[in-house]
């Protein structure tokens, strides 16, 4: 029988796993129903409204990856006719784009290139073009490219169009700041396997009370019974009433994660992932690579990679799995086989990962070619740890 093998875990999600929330997943499973398991989801609803910093009732975690919190927070917002606009500059923006043509609404994307932001301005054009557009989406942290999305001024303008404001934050919640009631965003959701250093199985998802009264005044059901955000509010929150059977396990790791990261604090764990990812940025300069997005941009959660002309990026990550049991992201798109998508998040971004992967790519990239000194890169991340403390 296969059993798995423990690996380093610096691509675009999942992140390693705290060892206390691993512990916690021993505890005894409960029923669903349970007055006892409901004490434990009160306490994790209140947890997750203070790491999206918000007062939002409707707040909970959906039993299912963060593609899952993409679906509901889709499905619930949208009815067949309704016009969404989405920011699209990768793969998980397109598909938002591909869920809400799913839904029969009307799609309008404004596209920009990938390793880029969406402007404000090509949103604005976009809601003068589409008068009572419903909703306004964004990538918070587009895995597929490294790039962070600037929120705050595309969403006044969602605001001042009336329209609502959704953003996916799968993989900046807790590692980038994200004040959800300060931005006025009325429809978050994330995943539990990256920022917040938990296993994949969880999404995460706030409603504003503007969002959930647009929900409870749809002319039709959400499409999607099991994502129906109106039902689940009723298990979670307002009613203990039966939907489904939650993972009591996964509650648990969902629990203790978001209590390691609140122990740490919020600003805390964002200057973390700050020193860790301007760290590994020095390292990738002075490897004479370079960062897919734009240095106003940049994420620092996760960072797209180029490759040097002719090295092929699958060959990178192989060699680094198999020769140092490194997982990092491959290219997707028009970055296939040119970049290397290297992740810090959560118990994952730590200095010791970043010196190990730029030793390794280091060596890696020798072992293809490549004539670089392995050691370059640790000795320009080791002077910003040095100059940080």
């Amino acid at each position: 029988m296969t059993e798995p093998t423990p690996k380093t875990l610096l691509g675009p999600g999942p992140s390693n796993v705290h060892p206390r929330v691993y512990a916690s997943m021993s505890g005894p499973v409960l029923s669903h129903m349970d007055p006892d398991f409901w004490a434990i989801m009160d306490e994790t609803v209140q947890l997750l409204r203070e790491v999206f910093q918000t007062g939002n009732g409707l707040t909970l975690p959906i039993s299912g990856t963060g593609s899952a919190g993409m679906e509901a927070a889709l499905y619930n917002s949208l009815e067949p006719g309704d016009t969404i606009i989405v920011g699209v500059a990768g793969f998980f923006a397109s598909r938002i784009a591909e869920i809400a043509a799913r839904c029969d609404a009307n799609v309008v994307k404004v596209e920009a290139e990938w390793g880029k932001v969406v402007t404000p301005p090509a949103i604005d054009e976009a809601l003068a073009a589409n008068p009572g557009a419903k909703v306004v989406a964004l990538v918070h942290c587009e895995t597929s490219t490294g790039v962070l999305q600037p929120l705050e001024e595309i969403g006044q303008l969602a605001r001042t169009c009336g329209a609502m404001f959704l953003v996916d934050s799968v993989a900046s919640l807790g590692g980038q700041r994200l004040p959800v009631d300060e931005l006025g965003i009325d429809i978050c959701y994330s995943g539990s396997q990256k920022s917040l250093s938990c296993p994949p199985g969880l999404a995460p998802i706030t409603m504003s009370p503007r969002a959930v009264e647009a929900m409870k005044s749809r002319n039709s059901p959400s499409r999607s019974w099991y994502l129906d955000l109106s039902m689940l509010d009723e298990y979670w929150i307002s009613a203990r009433k039966y939907h489904h059977t939650a993972p009591a396990s996964m509650i648990y790791a969902l629990r203790e994660s978001l209590r390691i990261l609140l122990e740490e604090g919020l600003e805390n764990s964002f200057a973390r992932h700050q020193l860790n990812a301007d760290a590994l940025r020095a390292g990738v300069d002075a490897l004479g690579l370079s960062i897919v997005a734009d240095n106003a941009a940049r994420s620092n959660t996760v960072n797209g990679v180029h490759m040097p002309e002719g090295v092929d990026a699958n060959a990178v990550r192989m060699a680094l799995l198999n020769d140092y049991n490194i997982e990092t992201g491959g290219g997707l798109g028009p970055f296939a086989g040119k970049v290397v998508r290297v992740g810090l998040m959560g118990y994952s971004s730590q200095e010791t990962n970043v010196l190990l992967v730029l030793s390794a790519l280091g060596r890696v990239l020798n072992g293809l070619g490549y004539e670089v000194a392995a050691s370059v890169g640790v000795g320009a991340a080791s002077r910003v740890y040095a100059e940080a403390s």
